[in-house]
């Protein structure tokens, strides 16, 4: 028996689920009953509004990591532009902070499930820290923010990385489950469904096997994966000597406005034999600025952050005495504001 466990969460796109769930629903009628879909949510059995207009599901049960077969992870629906409650990503930040992004952690340690995600799915899950290093696809709008968590985004239909199965926009979800269904079950009981459904899938399901295309690049996106020189870079004057600090030294008390929470973190900048590195601190975690260039009086950076959400930020900032100002970005979320305050100076207790 092959066991599906579509997982919902408030704000969930319908299609995303109710497409896959349809189709293996369909296969289980020729696979005589070999297939079971049922959905699911972290909490357990209730009631689940989704983002179209609030309509409900009804789960039945609650996700069991440790079931072989296919956890499903949808989509968010909500609003496409700016950054306020209802907005995507402020909707798959809602749902990563749920006990589902630790029990489809347990499910990737499995060698007996395969996790599967439609659209925004995907999404979920990276921003949650798991997909990091993997390659994955989702709508073609959060492909940038895709690959500013750390996972390796790749413009298909369908993304097969093994245990991990991704598609992209909306209606892939039916690609998604046609594809598992020849996987698990076979061609013969998928080309049935889709003559059922009078769909074809489309496009060449993406794996990483076979020979790679000589012009292709892994990450054909300007938004840089973290797989970057992490070095301190030479910001300086002919001959990169730099006798003395720059106006951003010090330790900087900042605070930065993002979609999904605001954060509080401490700079330490510092200039060194010509360099200009630097480190950020948010509660317990320290991690280093990642290729900090200081040009025009405008310093910027890369920074990866895990909380409230895994996210390689993009930092430009700017100082006035004291007093810092700039945004952050990552992919398709909107800028965040930084601002900071410098309440030490090199040397200076």
């Amino acid at each position: 028996m092959l066991v599906v466990q579509i997982v919902l969460f408030d704000g969930f796109d319908l299609l995303d689920a109710i497409a896959p769930y349809e189709v293996f629903c369909a296969a289980a009628m020729y696979a005589d009953n070999a297939v079971s879909a049922e959905f699911v949510t972290a909490e357990g059995p209730r009631s689940v509004a989704s983002g179209m207009n609030g309509l409900t599901l009804e789960a039945s049960g609650r996700l069991n990591p440790a079931q072989a077969g296919i956890i499903l992870v949808p989509g968010a629906a909500g609003e496409v532009d700016g950054d306020g409650p209802d907005s995507i990503p402020a909707v798959l930040g809602r749902a990563m902070n749920t006990e589902m992004t630790g029990m489809i952690g347990q499910a990737f340690g499995r060698s007996d499930i395969v996790v599967a995600t439609v659209c925004g799915g995907s999404l979920l899950l990276a921003m949650g820290g798991l997909l990091e290093g993997r390659p994955a696809v989702t709508h073609h709008q959060g492909m940038e923010l895709l690959g500013a968590t750390g996972a390796i985004p790749v413009p298909a239909r369908v993304v097969d990385a093994g245990n991990l199965v991704t598609g992209g926009g909306v209606t892939s979800g039916l690609d998604v489950a046609l594809y598992l269904v020849e996987r698990e079950l076979g061609p013969r009981i998928s080309h049935a469904v889709e003559q059922l459904f009078e769909f074809e899938r489309r496009g060449t399901v993406w794996r990483e096997t076979g020979m790679a295309a000589g012009s292709q690049k892994a990450l054909p996106l300007d938004e840089p994966n973290i797989a970057v020189d992490k070095a301190p870079i030479n910001y300086g004057t002919p001959g990169g000597n730099i006798t003395h600090a720059s106006v951003f030294d010090g330790d900087w008390d900042t605070a930065i406005a993002t979609p999904v929470g605001k954060l509080q973190v401490r700079l330490s900048i510092s200039t060194s034999h010509g360099m200009i590195q630097g480190k950020a601190t948010q509660g317990h975690e320290t991690a280093e600025f990642l290729t900090p260039v200081l040009r025009d009086n405008r310093l910027t950076w890369l920074l990866q952050i895990t909380k409230p959400m895994r996210l390689n930020l993009k930092f430009e900032v700017v100082v006035d005495g004291d007093l810092m100002s700039g945004s952050a970005k990552a992919g398709m979320l909107p800028a965040s504001k930084v601002t900071g305050r410098r309440v030490s100076s090199p040397g200076v207790m």
